[in-house]
């Protein structure tokens, strides 16, 4: 393909951004305007997204649509590609945006203009991060976006917004930072940071152990695993609607799709020796934040402790290095992002209505918004892994791989599918079922036409996905069966070595 798509896809967000910021006249037209930029610009990049899928070759393990440029005297290559695995992440980056800007557009109430810049500007920097084939470009990616979501909480979040968006940022940032000095070590040891050269590269053994820890000083944080967690409830309950949902949806993603494509690919006997780690973090972050999740009265806090539970399959199912655990943990990343935005949307449309995310503050909503409890019945069930949704599909290959590695460790994670059942249940039991007394909340509206078409399209693909993930499976079949052989024959190579 001649045409640049990836560099479309990349660019066109800040574009449409650039042209929202010069955008002048009276500030009712100029908010009017902007929505429509925004609008335009996030739904012909999902489109273009769409056709890139369309024409991408699953037959084949390679890099496509590669991209090269020279940068900084040729040090560092603006290296574009993608395959089976990141591509998924581009189409769920490429869809949710258009959805958190119909969100914002109905929720937030001031700096309209200023809020969809930052949304697209966040847009740009997640999907150079899963297109990204050199280390250097992935980082400023990478760590570019803690900017504009600083902003998104920082501005148009609740009470507590600042002291939530410094705790996100220097968490996040401090991770990081370890991750950087390894990037320039792998420079100095492999002479490039060149993605497509180095996953070809064998990185000395001793020096394996040493960088697999400083990247994952960053992608531990981000994602965030147990006991580096604690950011995210604290950030999702200030953050506004559409922050919440790009947080959940997409964010945390950046972190797994490293583990897979660097962790895995670039340190495999690291990777091999951590795995006792990564599987009792894990452990830890299921049972544990289930727990309590069992005890939380804000339904925001609620979500976000489930959604770093439901990261503790993901890092399970990468770490099994098993075809079903990494199939698994790649569907369940996008599955996650699906549910998780569609159920902080959810909490929005309450908030929007009475300005509280109290659990106890409703009840009865079945009586009085009946395709309200329609969708969120379906979220429900999905985010406590019923089978027929999307999120039963990667809990069970997750379960499946971890099976083939550790049948102790197998069983403890399936307790977190009966305690997800637990908290969920109770949620939707408590504000949809029970006595509906509170004079605001009889007054409360069903969902409007917009809320209606999001939720609807959510749910739709959450019941597709979930009866009928062949796409998925086409997509990242290939390049999962090359990382996992590519993984096993380095773990033989040194074996070899170390038995002589």
């Amino acid at each position: 393909m001649n045409f640049p798509i990836l560099s479309a896809i990349i660019f066109i967000p800040i574009i449409g951004a650039f042209f929202i910021l010069i955008t002048k006249g009276v500030q009712k037209n100029v908010e009017k305007n902007s929505k429509y930029v925004a609008i335009f610009s996030s739904l012909a990049n999902f489109l273009l997204s769409l056709f890139l899928w369309y024409s991408f070759d699953t037959t084949t393990s390679g890099f496509q649509f590669i991209e090269e440029k020279k940068w900084i005297g040729g040090f560092v290559k603006f290296q574009l590609g993608v395959d089976g695995i990141s591509i998924l992440f581009i189409l769920l980056t490429t869809f949710i945006t258009p959805i958190c800007i119909f969100s914002g557009i109905e929720s937030i109430k001031f700096k309209i203009k200023e809020f969809l810049i930052a949304v697209l500007v966040m847009e740009t920097l997640m999907l150079g991060v899963f297109c990204s084939l050199d280390l250097v470009i992935f980082y400023l990616f990478f760590e570019g976006g803690l900017i504009p979501m600083f902003l998104i909480i920082g501005i148009w979040g609740g009470a507590k917004r600042v002291y939530s968006a410094f705790k996100f940022f220097l968490f996040t940032l401090l991770g990081s930072v370890l991750m950087l000095i390894a990037i320039i070590s792998i420079y100095w040891i492999a002479g490039t940071t060149d993605v497509i050269v180095l996953l070809k590269t064998t990185i000395p053994y001793d020096y394996q152990y040493f960088l697999w820890l400083a990247f994952f000083s960053s992608f531990a944080v981000k994602l965030p695993m147990w006991p580096v967690h604690t950011w995210l409830p604290d950030a999702h309950v200030e953050a506004p609607t559409a922050g919440s949902v790009i947080l959940a949806a997409i964010l945390l993603k950046m972190a797994g799709y490293g583990f897979i494509r660097f962790s895995l690919g670039l340190f495999p006997i690291a990777s091999d020796y951590f795995t006792p780690l990564i599987f009792l973090m894990s452990l830890i972050a299921i049972i544990y934040t289930s727990l309590v999740a069992l005890m939380q009265e804000d339904m925001k806090k609620l979500i976000a402790y489930s959604s770093v539970a439901h990261m503790g399959f993901v890092t399970l199912g990468i770490f099994s290095i098993t075809k079903q655990g990494l199939e698994g943990s790649i569907i369940q990343m996008i599955s996650h992002g699906l549910i998780s935005a569609a159920l902080f949307l959810c909490v929005g449309v309450l908030y929007d209505r009475i300005n509280s995310r109290m659990i106890s503050s409703y009840g009865g909503l079945v009586n009085i918004m009946p395709k309200y409890a329609l969708v969120f019945m379906i979220f429900t069930l999905a985010a406590l892994g019923l089978p027929g949704t999307s999120g039963f599909v990667g809990e069970f290959l997750v379960l499946v791989g971890t099976f083939q590695k550790s049948i102790f460790v197998a069983v403890i994670a399936s307790l977190g599918i009966i305690l997800a059942a637990a908290y969920m249940l109770w949620l939707y039991r408590r504000v949809i079922f029970g006595r509906l007394v509170s004079p605001e909340v009889k007054d409360m509206k069903d969902l409007n036409k917009t809320e209606l078409y999001i939720l609807f399209t959510l749910a739709f693909l959450t019941l597709f996905f979930g009866f009928y993930p062949e796409p998925l499976f086409v997509t990242i079949d290939v390049s999962v069966n090359n990382l996992i052989e590519n993984y096993q024959a380095n773990l033989d190579l040194y074996l070899t070595k170390k038995g002589n």
